[in-house]
Parts: C-alpha cells; structure tokens; sequence
C-alpha cells in the first residue's frame, strides 16, 4: 500500500504525464531538472564539492566529487544517476548524492556520462567501464590510495553500473560491491509490479520503453544482457551487490528477480524492499522524511561489504 504522504506526490505526477507524453528530449530534460529541483530542499552541508574531468580514451567525462563533513575515508562511491537512459546530470542528482554521501560518510564521485538520443548505446556503457577502471587505477586522486571502490546507480544509471560492474569483472578492480536503487533490467521485462503500478506510480512504463528505443538507437537485440541484464548468461565473478527497491514500483519485481539471478551465481546480494514507497523515493525526503529511513540501513550493508572487502 503506497504511503499516504506520497500519494499527492503522485498525483500531481499523474497529471503532468500527459503532457510528457509529446515532449522533445529537451523538453523532457527541463521538465526532469524542474522537478528534481523543487524536491531538493536545503542542501546537505559537504566539507567539500568539487567538479572534475577524466580524461578517456580520447574524450572528456565531467564528474563530481563529494566529500561529506565525517568522512571516513573507507570507501568511494562512483555514482551513476537516473534519468531514463536520456535525461539527468550532475545538478539533477546533486541532493541525493550529498544525502547518500553525509549518511554513509563516504565520498560520492558522480559521473556526466553521455546520454541517448544523442550518443545511443553502446555510448553510456562505454563511459561506465572505462571510468571504473580509470578510477581503480587512480583512487589516490579522489580518496585515500587504501579507499575500496563501490559502484553504485539509480534507475537507468543502475543499469549501467551493473552492466560495467559485469564487464569489468576479470579486470581484477577490486570492488568492494555494487548497489543498484530500483534498476531497470531491460525493455521486454512484464512482471506483475509492472501491470500493478505501471502508470501512474512515478514511472510510466510507456515513457520508459520509448526512452529505450532513443538508448538503442539501430541496436536491435535486446536480448543482449548489457541491454537486458536479466538474460544474463552467467554474473560469476561480479561484485557482491545491493538491490534496493521499493513496494509501488513497477520496476520491483525485476529488480528481485535479478538479485535472484546473482544469487543463482553465488554472487553475495541483499534486497532492501522500501514499504509503501514508489519509484524514485529517494529523492522524496525533503517532502516525505520516513523515504529516507531505508538509507541508514544501505549504509550499513554498504560498510560490511566495505569490510569484508579490506579483509
């Protein structure tokens, strides 16, 4: 049952899905930074923020490190934000990093990748992978040299954490984990969370398989698992993971049906299931407080993992 104080939230959600039904990227993208922006509320004081560049196999990527007031200095946390494969960027997610980073005294580095239309897939994925392994041979410039790396991405962008986390496996990176916030695991997937809150619930399924066919661009197969995660043919070997979902979302049940597959690889996971919550709820705390109340409990099984990792 979804949460009473989310239920105007998603209300007046509802009413502004229609009209993104005939928006344009750009339009989408202004409508995307407008409303993330009026869910932020005060900024989580930083002992630092500072933005940076990676220099890529001949491109640039922007990103921006987040040095939270307790740092621990136990871990680094690259961030893929959400935004449905074609919208969001470093301001979108600025709140929920600084949030994530005070809660888990861990500096957040959260990354520009390139989105679709403009740059369909393999693009994204392609930026992932090579800033994880940029960054594992360089945590001494964003962290302490001893910093373990996490891979952690909300929606869209937990795909494109958990796909990079799967190619880079035999690269011996040394992750400590990966943490994937209500991921989407490909555009076939019919559960019933996706019949139950398909519409309506913060995510609408329709919009998000037109924002597939922008990611894709001329790719066809999308049984290909770093479009579709889920037909993965073997994970051995990926980092232990955290999959954090929520109750009314339609993207629920392939999230647990993923954490199963990982499971099935003997690949260490835990699901932390949100109650009454909807798609998108971490960026609900400034308005619905108890959404963040899962955070502390992230936090904890991230430091474990961070553990067991220096172990």
């Amino acid at each position: 049952m979804i949460h009473p104080a989310i239920e105007p939230i998603v209300r007046a959600a509802r009413e502004r899905s229609a009209s993104a039904a005939t928006a344009t990227i750009e339009q989408r993208r202004d409508s995307y930074r407008a409303e993330l922006a009026a869910l932020q509320g005060e900024p989580e004081p930083m002992e630092s923020v500072v933005d940076v560049i990676m220099a890529l196999n001949g491109r640039s990527i922007s990103a921006r490190l987040y040095v939270p007031l307790l740092d621990e200095s136990s871990a680094l946390v690259v961030f893929f934000h959400g935004g449905s494969f074609v919208a969001g960027d470093l301001d979108t997610h600025d709140a929920l990093c600084r949030r994530l980073s005070a809660d888990s005294r861990m500096r957040f580095l959260s990354i520009d990748y390139r989105l679709a239309p403009e740059f369909p897939f393999p693009a994204g994925i392609e930026d992932a992978v090579d800033v994880i392994r940029y960054v594992a041979g360089h945590v001494g410039d964003y962290d302490e040299p001893t910093a373990k790396i996490i891979v952690m991405g909300e929606s869209a962008g937990a795909t494109i954490a958990t796909v990079a986390c799967s190619i880079t496996r035999g690269d011996n990176l040394g992750l400590a984990g990966q943490v994937l916030i209500y991921p989407t695991l490909g555009p076939e997937v019919l559960t019933d969370s996706a019949h139950s809150y398909g519409q309506g619930y913060m995510l609408d399924l329709d919009r998000l398989r037109q924002d597939y066919v922008d990611y894709l661009g001329t790719w066809t197969d999308r049984t290909d698992p770093r479009v579709s995660p889920l037909m993965s043919a073997d994970l051995t070997g990926v980092p232990a993971a955290i999959v954090v979902v929520a109750e009314c979302d339609a993207l629920r049940d392939e999230g647990v049906a993923y954490a199963g597959l990982l499971e099935h690889f003997g690949v260490p996971v835990e699901i932390l299931e949100a109650k009454g919550m909807v798609h998108g709820f971490l960026r609900l705390g400034p308005l619905v407080p108890e959404a963040l109340d899962i955070v502390d409990d992230l936090a904890r099984h991230m430091h474990r993992y961070v553990e067991v990792a220096a172990s």
